[in-house]
């Protein structure tokens, strides 16, 4: 039997969950989750988690407004991917053509996972270039060094004359790094 899950939420304490939640038992959405969270991010709806965790194969994920549920486009992608991880689906009752559990509504959940998918591919694109060029240019990525020039040489230095640990360890110290980790850079030769 299908179930219909419903979902409200608000930005704050002072506005009122009514409206949404009469569409909602309307609709006849039993059980019913709610947020009254600032939606300027993604995380910090457990009423929305909550409500996807609840999910049972054929049910569906009934949200008052689309844009109560999620902040951008891939948030919104992510979260039908979610569902369909559950084998739910997603209505909207504020977006008509948001009903994933018709045949178009599916065909639009398809559109958008390949859209969200390229997006995320020319993000690491970007990234991947970006580096490339960084280092080309000579630019440090990644942590700042652990030991500056004259702590690496100091080190070298005194691990070369046979010195005890607790010598490297003093160079480490000026730092704070851990003496092993000073004696593991000299070795493989890593400037971090």
């Amino acid at each position: 039997m299908t179930r219909k899950v419903g979902y409200a939420r608000v930005s704050t304490d002072g506005q009122n969950l009514g409206r949404q939640l009469a569409a909602l038992h309307q609709e006849g959405c039993n059980p019913i989750f709610q947020d009254k969270a600032s939606g300027k991010s993604v995380r910090g709806r457990p009423g929305l988690d909550k409500a996807i965790k609840a999910l049972r194969p054929g049910d569906v994920l009934v949200l008052a407004e689309w844009d109560r549920a999620t902040r951008s486009m891939l948030d919104g992608i992510a979260i039908m991917e979610r569902v369909h991880e559950h084998a739910a689906t997603i209505k909207a009752l504020d977006r008509q053509f948001l009903d994933l559990s018709t045949t178009i509504g599916k065909g639009i959940l398809a559109f958008l996972s390949a859209l969200a998918q390229d997006e995320r591919e020319r993000i690491l694109k970007r990234s991947k270039d970006g580096l490339k060029h960084a280092k080309a240019r000579g630019v440090h990525c990644g942590r700042p060094p652990a030991l500056n020039d004259y702590q690496r040489k100091e080190a070298a230095r005194r691990l070369a004359e046979r010195e005890s640990a607790r010598s490297v360890s003093q160079v480490a110290r000026r730092k704070p790094c851990h003496g092993g980790k000073v004696e593991g850079r000299l070795r493989t030769g890593s400037r971090s």
